[in-house]
């Protein structure tokens, strides 16, 4: 098959298959639940399985993930590295934050934002799906603020548009910070926004505190999900060329080998730059690898969690690959227990998932800066979330950025005054 006709196939078979499982398993009771979370505080950390329950969590994920898919649609945009990380980061995120009422006022503000530098929507289009991470400050207006009146609803979607409108200028001075070395460039431009956002409110006396709905059950329909994801990359595949398997095989691996070679720094995508299946062998890997520690170590496969893995399912696309994120992981597990922290603690839990952000601070500069890099990452990332009150979905972007741009003006101080 064609890589677009490929990824499309991937993608919908994923969407479908979560929508089915939510559906059958829940009935009506699910969809109730569904529209429960839509009006559900979604701050740091909101575990919407234990909020709502599997069934309405898992439709919620969809319906999300068709929000986006629909999104490339409209805007033309072909599925690639990016637009696939892009949409399994919305996906990931609504386990524990996003929902189609707080994700679609900022998409719309983006693509607004776009019209009135004169752009085309699609050239922000991606912006707007990673920009849906402030959407609990929509939730916030609507739902927690205390002042309810017809005007509550109005006033949270017209927030929505303005960040929306914002956003675009702020990602891309945000990038110059850490110049590429932290993939999740939207966390450290949502994490400094919702920094002046919670700032605002402390200021007129209404101070953010983060939430935290953790469960702590498995549930073996969430275990199931990511080896289904898997499965349907596995599929994809094979579907490449079914009378030659073994050749196709062979061909994937090396196409592996070439992305292991890789920095990961943005942009990178793997799907382009080496080929469709390399990229789906990594995925299938790197997925893999994870969900067999948080197996072994017993961690609960909650939202957030699940979260964390599938986003990391989505850069295995767009950055992240064996080589570049497993020192990363070291590095965070040594700062855990050196600062004696309970590894099954909300924060210690997200950083080694979403602390890979890290990823290209060690494919560009090797192994060491990477045990390094996510060292400090654990430090920083406990922290803050108190600073942006839970506002921003992606705290450990936020503390990523924060501690790529570090290492990044130390080493770029260096270098200069070596070339001098």
């Amino acid at each position: 098959m064609e890589q677009g006709k490929t990824l499309n196939a991937f993608v919908t078979i994923v969407l479908a298959g979560i929508l089915f499982a939510g559906i059958i398993e829940g009935g009506i009771k699910a969809i109730q639940g569904f529209l429960q979370l839509q009006v559900t505080p979604a701050r740091l950390v909101s575990d919407f399985v234990a909020i709502a329950g599997v069934e309405s969590t898992l439709i919620n994920v969809s319906t999300v993930g068709f929000l986006g898919y629909v999104f490339l649609a409209i805007n033309r945009l072909k599925l690639s590295g990016a637009s696939l990380a892009a949409l399994f980061t919305m996906m990931g995120f609504a386990f524990f934050g996003k929902t189609l009422f707080n994700c679609l006022p900022i998409m719309l503000g983006v693509s607004l934002s776009a019209l009135l530098v004169r752009k085309k929507p699609r050239d922000y289009a991606l912006i707007a799906m990673f920009g849906t991470a402030m959407g609990p400050f929509i939730t916030f207006i609507a739902f927690e603020l205390g002042v309810k009146s017809v005007f509550s609803l109005p006033a949270s979607f017209s927030i929505g548009l303005g960040i929306g409108l914002i956003l675009p200028p702020i990602a891309i001075s945000m990038l110059r910070l850490h110049r590429g070395y932290s993939l999740y460039n939207m966390g450290l431009t949502a994490g400094f926004l919702g920094l002046f956002a919670a700032s605002i409110f402390h200021a007129a006396g209404a101070d953010i505190l983060p939430l935290e709905t953790w469960g702590t059950t498995h549930n073996p329909i969430l275990v199931a999900l990511l080896p289904f994801v898997l499965l349907v990359a596995l599929f994809c595949i094979v579907m490449e060329d079914p009378k030659n398997i073994l050749a196709l095989f062979r061909h994937s691996y090396l196409d592996f080998r070439k992305i292991l070679g890789m920095s990961g720094r943005l942009p990178s995508d793997f799907s382009d730059l080496v080929s469709v299946k390399g990229a789906f062998l990594n995925m299938i890997i790197l997925g893999l690898l994870f969900w067999i520690f948080l197996l072994v170590i017993k961690a609960p496969f909650n939202g957030p969690v699940l979260g964390g893995l599938f986003t990391i399912l989505g850069f295995s696309f767009f950055g992240k690959h064996l080589k570049n994120v497993l020192p990363i992981v070291i590095g965070i597990m040594a700062a855990i227990f050196i600062f004696d922290k309970d590894l099954y603690a909300p924060a210690s839990l997200l950083a080694i998932l979403f602390g890979t952000s890290l990823a290209p601070i060690c494919g560009e500069f090797g192994p060491l800066l990477g045990f390094v890099a996510g060292f400090l990452h654990l430090v920083i990332v406990d922290r803050s979330c108190a600073w942006h009150g839970g506002m921003a979905l992606y705290n450990n972007g936020f503390a990523a950025g924060l501690t790529a741009t570090l290492i990044v003006s130390i080493i770029d101080c260096y270098r200069s005054s070596k070339a001098k």
